[in-house]
């Protein structure tokens, strides 16, 4: 497949949208390779991931705008228009674990993370040779209490500096402020367990063992304000047993906090994920 234009569609749920958008495309000749839609029934939204090729298509960027402009202003519809050509690019935050940020660089690298990651930012030196082997830049920010705020006002000005558009947290133990979090809004991407908030606070592995659980699980979310309680992006889950111990259960916490992070990342590459209120709805 060429190259193709996504657009995402949120808006009151009412007769005709689907037609609508779609006879829009065919008017100005857009082949249509992927087009699903979702009706949050008790609020009454309507959403729409409509997916064509630019092949062919007879309008430009700025007029489709304009265009479509006018369409979402009469049906009051909110929506965000990207282009597969354009890729994110990505910041990734890492402190000592490095799991995830194996995963992510792997993935980059084989491309199946249709991103750009223009560099690798950390409050600990440790994993400055990994990341320097695959020629990405790494950024060292000593934060601690005392220079958490004058550290953070750097590294947004690096972030400004490299026009990021989003940033993963690959086992970034650092909370962010919300002077940092109002800067990407719906664009902070991080893992955790899924213990939350059972067991939470220090070794919730050995918590969870002390209380014999049955399954564990990963869960990659947006960040906002309130703690570990942005939207859901991914989610899954491996059962253990009596038998595992708490490095057992760590290594299988370990696996799926990488999987769920680099579906998470991959799914808003792609242009999958709508948030609305506390909620997702990601199109796959």
């Amino acid at each position: 497949m060429g190259p193709t234009a996504v657009l995402l569609i949120w808006c009151p749920d009412q007769k005709g949208l689907v037609a609508e958008v779609s006879s829009f495309l065919y008017r100005y000749g857009g082949n249509i390779v992927h087009a699903e839609q979702h009706i949050d029934v008790p609020q009454g939204i309507f959403f729409h991931r409509i997916e064509w090729e630019l092949q062919g298509f007879g309008l430009s960027q700025e007029d489709l705008e304009t265009c479509f402009g006018r369409i979402a202003e009469r049906l009051r519809m909110s929506w965000r228009l990207s282009y597969s050509e354009k890729k994110y690019r990505v910041a990734i935050f890492v402190s000592k674990y490095d799991h995830c940020l194996v995963d992510l660089l792997y993935r980059h690298k084989i491309g199946e993370l249709p991103v750009e990651v223009t560099a690798v930012l950390s409050n600990h030196p440790d994993l400055e040779p990994l990341v320097r082997g695959h020629g990405i830049p790494f950024f060292v920010f000593p934060i601690t209490p005392l220079t958490k705020e004058n550290e953070e006002a750097r590294e947004l000005d690096l972030l400004r500096e490299l026009n990021t558009d989003v940033l993963v947290l690959a086992r970034y133990m650092q909370v962010l402020t919300s002077r940092f979090v109002q800067a990407f809004p719906n664009r902070i991407i991080n893992i955790h367990h899924s213990f939350l908030p059972a067991f939470i606070g220090k070794q919730p592995y050995t918590q969870a063992y002390e209380r014999g659980v049955k399954l564990i699980g990963a869960t990659s979310h947006y960040v906002t304000e309130e703690l570990d309680q942005g939207p859901i992006i991914e989610q899954d889950v491996c059962r253990v047993t009596h038998r595992d111990s708490v490095e057992d259960m760590i290594a299988k916490g370990r696996d799926l906090e990488r999987q769920v992070l680099g579906r998470a990342v991959r799914l808003h590459a792609l242009n999958r994920v709508l948030p609305y209120g506390r909620k997702t709805v990601v199109f796959t």
